[in-house]
């Protein structure tokens, strides 16, 4: 392996920044670099399933590359919902892929990416249309963990992850529809912020009255708040926008947060499965946050207890799914059967037809009272949630393999297993896993945290004072995913 590939493997994307614009290197030696990790650790890895290096190439090596806050830096897109005109996406579809459909326009955030001065050199794994905690399609196969290869790295974001904790590239694309960029943040030992709803647009093919969102997951909080300072704001004709910060979330790194109130939920809400080690992971956060001068006292919103909350998610979950199936059918013109998706998939479909008009206003009108009842508990004078992000450590990929007898078994699972996400895309508020935390087997933990709506500030003043008090930086996994050390 060349020097810089190596140099720069753990090197954060605001340093690689720095070292273009010092004229140290180029953004093609970064780019080149990146594309020599990636060869040696995506065959066993799986993370990056489409590649465009030499189109990344030419943009490297283009004068005009934007010079926005990440010039030259290398990067790489997730393959869900992120058009790039010229390139293609299959959103994890077995059809999509065989199509192999090229879109003819960015999507707004894509093209604030590439006015980041990004160098976007491919698509990271995803399952199929986003739906599960991990990231095992049937078109592209499983993306391994690189802390544990027998493991899943998390989903729906899981490629991204995957890529990011191994060192291909300092951060990557996510999404957060359900917990799709908290989940494998805390899988990998990654930051993986969702910013509030309405926060980036997500135009112009979908509308922020969804459950999804988009940032990233990056190995520092800098990186993510100035990414979020690069891409936020709306799109046109977005119908939920997110107030405007009071000046740049960069800012808010090493700021004071002032003795915040922290409600601490270290229980399952509705007397489910946690796991100790999750426990732990909690517990270790709030001794961190008291000694730091917060206040950390047991207290959560009452309404996480609400054991008919699954459903009312479900029935929103099922309709985007419906609505994700017939978007596939209008890119390939016709229309998309059982045999086109995934049975776990198709069952949500034909729940989604199963429902009524009215069904589907119930769910919502379900969805915007929990919302207010969530908001509520910020709104009489806490701060923070303290939660775990996950139920469990990472999970064997064998625990979401698809049975025939049972299609719905991989999304029962993931609900035991992703039950502390969910709630915060509902109620549309900011919420962020950061890796304080690893268990005995070496595995990460992460512990997630919850602001009131549009306070991204808050969380990114506190995650750099967790991470400046407990840094993480120089926790990598074992290469035992690299070619050249293969065990």
């Amino acid at each position: 392996m060349t020097g810089l590939a190596d140099e720069t493997r753990w090197m954060d994307a605001t340093d690689q920044a720095a070292l273009v614009a010092k004229g140290e290197v180029t953004p093609s030696e970064l780019l080149e670099a990146a594309i020599e990790r990636i060869e040696q650790s995506n065959p066993v890895l799986n993370a990056v399933v489409i590649e465009w290096f030499d189109h990344a190439r030419s943009l490297a090596a283009d004068p005009n590359l934007p010079n926005g806050p990440f010039r030259g830096v290398p990067f790489l897109l997730k393959d869900l919902y992120t058009s790039f005109a010229g390139q293609t996406l299959s959103n994890g579809s077995v059809a999509l892929k065989a199509a192999g459909r090229i879109d003819t326009a960015d999507t707004t955030l894509v093209a604030r990416f590439k006015a980041a001065g990004l160098v976007i050199a491919g698509r990271t794994n995803t399952p199929e249309m986003g739906s599960l905690p991990t990231t095992q399609p049937l078109a592209w196969g499983a993306t391994r963990n690189p802390w544990a290869l027998d493991r899943t790295p998390g989903g729906s974001s899981g490629g991204a992850a995957a890529a990011v904790a191994a060192g291909m590239v300092p951060f990557a694309n996510a999404s957060d529809g359900g917990g799709s960029i908290r989940i494998p943040a805390s899988c990998c030992g990654l930051v993986g912020l969702k910013p509030s709803q309405g926060r980036i647009t997500v135009g112009p093919l979908r509308a922020e009255v969804g459950l999804g969102v988009e940032l990233c997951v990056s190995r520092t909080v800098r990186d993510t708040a100035r990414l979020l300072d690069a891409v936020r704001g709306p799109g046109v004709g977005d119908t939920v926008i997110a107030p405007a910060p009071q000046r740049p979330y960069a800012d808010e790194l090493g700021a004071d947060p002032g003795r915040l109130r922290i409600g601490l939920l270290d229980v399952h809400p509705r007397g489910d499965f946690l796991h100790e080690d999750c426990v732990s992971a909690v517990r270790a956060a709030a001794s961190m946050l008291e000694g730091m001068g917060h206040t950390v006292e047991p207290a959560w919103p009452g309404c996480l207890a609400d054991t008919t909350l699954v459903d009312k998610f479900m029935a929103l979950w099922a309709t985007q799914m419906a609505m994700a199936t017939r978007g596939f059918g209008e890119m390939l013109g016709r229309e998309m059967t059982k045999d086109d998706i995934e049975p776990v998939n198709w069952v949500l479909v034909e729940q989604a037809q199963r429902l009524t008009a009215v069904d589907y206003a119930a769910a919502q009108a379900a969805g915007w009272a929990f919302r207010r009842d969530l908001q509520q508990w910020w709104a009489d004078g806490w701060d923070l949630l303290l939660t775990p992000t996950l139920a469990e450590p990472p999970l064997p990929l064998t625990e979401f393999e698809d049975d025939p007898e049972q299609p719905t078994a991989p999304m029962r699972r993931a609900g035991r297993f992703a039950a502390f996400t969910p709630p915060f895309n509902m109620s549309g508020q900011p919420a962020i896993s950061l890796p304080l935390h690893r268990n005995a087997e070496g595995l990460p933990i992460g512990v997630q945290l919850a602001a009131a709506y549009g306070r991204e500030d808050v969380l990114i003043r506190v995650a750099s004072q967790l991470e400046s008090a407990h840094p993480w930086l120089s926790q990598h996994p074992a290469a035992h995913w690299r070619s050249d050390g293969l065990r």
